[in-house]
């Protein structure tokens, strides 16, 4: 059974959390997921390589925080990807009503980079823009979360929930598994080459990344 998470979110109403990079309050944007499938040549430019990027950045952020991590990236066969950190995994609380709640990096905006004119630039030299064009842009994606208070996985197509969080069971690690396979046509629109991937990574210095290409197994 996983552990309750820690009582100083206990009892209060999620519209009371404090917002650092997403919305606790907003559970899905669906108007933030359309814009995006509405155009992803402007939030995927490259295609499949930029989706990994986002991703990445993610772990790269808890790399640094922590003073390094490690991230192991496979690229499957039937053209799904999965990005695996050993970071402390996406922050998972419970509401006033006993509720498990997991920030909503999937289905909503990321608050720091979307829509702001100032966001940093990913090694591919675009924007970065958040979690949520990964969502939006991928047939399934599956993210699973190992904390210390709990470990959970849920489902989503194309950015929207299609199961709740789901526990799993604890295996004395922490950190993020996104699991996710982009729209067809990003698949063919750009390829992912492990060397580039390799190349890119080494702007994040606090983070050793692992790639296992099993395309052509």
């Amino acid at each position: 059974m996983p552990a309750t998470p820690h009582t100083s979110w206990m009892d209060t109403s999620r519209s009371a959390w404090r917002n650092t990079t997403h919305d606790w309050a907003n559970t899905v944007d669906h108007d933030h997921l359309e814009r995006i499938r509405q155009a992803p040549a402007a939030f995927a430019p490259g295609g499949l390589l930029h989706l990994i990027l986002e991703v990445i950045a993610y772990a790269a952020d808890e790399a640094e925080s922590d003073n390094g991590g490690h991230c192991r990236i496979v690229l499957h066969p039937d053209g799904s990807v999965s990005v695996a950190d050993n970071g402390r995994g996406t922050d998972t609380r419970r509401d006033e009503h006993g509720l498990v709640v997991k920030k909503p990096v999937m289905a909503t905006r990321d608050l720091r980079f979307f829509d702001n004119p100032d966001t940093p630039s990913l090694p591919d030299t675009h924007p970065r823009q958040g979690m949520s064009v990964v969502a939006a842009l991928s047939t399934w994606l599956v993210h699973t979360n190992r904390r210390r208070n709990g470990s959970w996985t849920q489902r989503y197509e194309h950015g929207v929930p299609t199961t709740d969080l789901r526990p799993v069971a604890d295996d004395r690690t922490t950190g993020t598994t996104v699991h996710f396979l982009p729209d067809e046509f990003l698949r063919t629109a750009g390829g992912a080459a492990a060397d580039d991937l390799a190349r890119l990574a080494t702007a994040w210095p606090h983070l050793s990344i692992e790639i296992d290409d099993r395309r052509g197994v």
